[in-house]
């Protein structure tokens, strides 16, 4: 099964950092948040990836094109331009890389991929990080008999939350989950047909497309309970980088 991780936005909402490399290429620790979502996919066994580039793409292209060189011991003989590689250490995956526009929305780059994909597939976004059960959600997947499973998580709430009696707080609840409900987690499980519902580039996956699939009563939700943390801002950020730097990371779900 192909797993397909969309990077190719600007990130402008942590433009900090991706004013010079693209959102899933920012390190978390001294890998790119990309390099632990593969981690997370290749954690259940799926190893073959089909990545949507776009903002900065020759970035992702030239990180896997010099793999070895992050995860090896190397000699340079400068006389000679010759490379010995000690210890050679890289991941056994499959990583396909395509250009799917500068301007094309999320909807968009899936359909551009379409080509590559020959049958039930994994979807993510290439800038949040979470535990989810991947082979629990493909699992429920097969079970539905429906074209689409996304992974619905309850995010902790910014804010703390108050109960009044008038003037008075009778109860404080910091940082709440269940203050926003369910939403989109970003983590998906689809059939082929779902290239049916997305009209073209400026299609948003997010709406037309999802709408139309419940509408039709092929969009499931599959609900997961834990860790979840998106990378939308450098607050964000800092907090998946405070989690790996403690020993606390929770999506850190390999060995």
């Amino acid at each position: 099964m192909k797993v397909v991780i969309l990077a190719g936005g600007l990130g402008t909402r942590l433009s900090e950092e991706t004013i010079v490399r693209p959102k899933p290429m920012v390190e978390i620790g001294d890998r790119p948040v990309l390099w632990h979502l593969m981690k997370i996919y290749a954690a259940h066994g799926l190893t073959d990836f089909v990545i949507c580039l776009g903002y900065k793409g020759y970035m992702v292209k030239e990180y896997f094109a010099n793999y070895f060189l992050h995860t090896s011991d190397v000699t340079f003989e400068l006389a000679t331009n010759a490379i010995t590689v000690h210890e050679r250490s890289a991941e056994p995956w499959r990583v396909t890389l395509v250009d799917t526009g500068i301007d094309t929305q999320t909807g968009g780059r899936i359909k551009r991929i379409s080509r590559y994909i020959d049958g039930t597939f994994c979807l993510t976004y290439g800038d949040g990080l979470a535990n989810v059960d991947i082979s629990a959600s493909i699992a429920f997947h097969k079970e539905q008999n429906a074209l689409a499973t996304m992974t619905a998580v309850q995010p902790p709430a910014r804010f703390g939350a108050v109960t009044l009696e008038g003037a008075r707080v009778s109860a404080f609840l910091e940082k709440p989950s269940s203050q926003a409900g369910w939403i989109n987690g970003g983590f998906f499980v689809l059939e082929p047909g779902v290239f049916e519902y997305i009209d073209g580039d400026a299609t948003y996956w997010e709406h037309e497309p999802l709408q139309r699939l419940a509408s039709a009563n092929q969009l499931r939700a599959w609900q997961h309970t834990g860790y979840w943390q998106p990378m939308d801002t450098l607050r964000e950020k800092n907090v998946l980088q405070q989690a790996w730097e403690t020993g606390h990371a929770p999506w850190k779900v390999w060995t």
